[in-house]
């Protein structure tokens, strides 16, 4: 009797679930951000592929594999939070169009420089240090861009989940697109691509049409004082300190796996490009995976129980993936990495933005 009273499937619910989850794209501009982004993006996951590869190539050393990563990842670190907060004194799109500009001047200057055959390990690290820079300040401006792209607050969730699908499903393209033109062409034309696709973002960003914020007037407090009110609701505020703390044991811990793939590529699975395209793809289908899961959820409810479980695969998948030898295993492993470790990052990122 229970299953006679129960309702039929509407014929259009399957149309509507997709419909929900893709309903932040019903915005404009972040439509249009969400095409121009998604094609960039492409070319930067070929572009880290090809560093790491290149710089592999030219030392076969897993201590300069870190120190390069190290370089632009140190200079983010420290400048960030002051970046941060000087973002909030800016206009975001403009600013946006700068980082976009000099992000393709870097990538351009990378390929100029491995295509002519005269690339040496100080000068990627000083470009890595030039992408840090501007990933200090292209970081806090496009995460506080989404609140303008997305008119209403409801979908504003969504936005977050689609923005996270986007970066792993190139994530999950670019890599294999990148092994592919390494092995036929070599390193400098995947920089190249990335430098070129840089401007499918930049015309995205031209072509918006923006509310205008509600002005904050001239600021009454210095930069410091800003960074520290920051640092305070961060710290007063359990909810986010506790997520943010896991969070950040979370990336430094589980995140340096990627700088060690060219190493496993190599020594470990005795492969080529190719492996590390394809240890990078299936990391990024994994990664893939768990921003779709995100985006189909019609709340943020169980969010946290899901942030436990994100964490606890990600460890288990890093086990077995330092135990395996077998390239077949360490790609389905690969994909348990991957959901792990970016189902943390989006779930922590889908619990902050609404309650700040």
């Amino acid at each position: 009797h229970s299953a006679e009273r129960r309702p039929a499937a509407r014929p259009g619910s399957a149309l509507a679930a997709i419909a929900h989850t893709w309903r932040a794209l019903r915005h404009r501009n972040f439509k249009l951000f969400f095409f121009g982004q998604s094609t960039s993006l492409i070319g930067t996951w070929m572009t880290r592929l090809a560093t790491a590869w290149l710089v592999y190539q030219l030392t076969h050393s897993a201590l300069l594999l870190g120190v390069v990563s190290f370089s632009g990842q140190i200079v983010s670190f420290l400048l960030g939070p002051f970046a941060a907060v000087w973002v909030e004194r800016l206009e975001r799109r403009r600013l946006l169009v700068c980082t976009q500009a000099a992000a393709a001047l870097q990538s351009l200057s990378l390929a100029a420089l491995t295509l002519a055959h005269v690339i040496n390990l100080e000068e990627i690290i000083a470009l890595m240090v030039f992408q840090g820079l501007i990933n200090a300040f292209d970081m806090p401006g496009r995460q506080s861009f989404l609140v303008q792209m997305v008119d209403d607050r409801a979908d504003l969730d969504n936005a977050i989940a689609i923005n996270s699908s986007m970066v792993n499903g190139a994530r999950l393209i670019g890599p294999a697109i990148g092994g592919f033109i390494i092995a036929a062409f070599g390193e400098g034309w995947c920089f190249a691509v990335d430098g070129v696709s840089y401007f499918a973002v930049i015309a995205s960003l031209l072509f918006m049409r923006l509310k205008p914020l509600r002005a904050r007037g001239q600021a009454k407090t210095g930069l410091l004082e800003e960074l520290r009110d920051g640092w305070n609701y961060v710290r007063g505020y359990q909810p986010i300190r506790t997520v943010l703390l896991l969070l950040a044991l979370t990336c430094l811990m589980g995140l340096p796996y990627s700088v060690l793939l060219p190493v496993f590529a190599g020594k470990v699975l005795h492969g080529d490009a190719h492996t590390l395209g394809w240890l990078t793809a299936a990391s990024g289908a994994g990664a893939f995976c768990s921003a779709l899961a995100l985006a189909m959820r019609k709340s943020i409810r169980g969010l946290t129980r899901a942030l436990q479980a994100a964490v606890a695969l990600l460890g288990v998948g890093l086990i077995l993936f330092g135990l395996s030898h077998v390239l077949w295993l360490s790609l389905a492993v690969m994909l348990l990495v991957g959901f792990g470790l970016i189902q943390a990052a989006a779930v922590t990122n889908t619990i902050v933005q609404p309650l700040v």
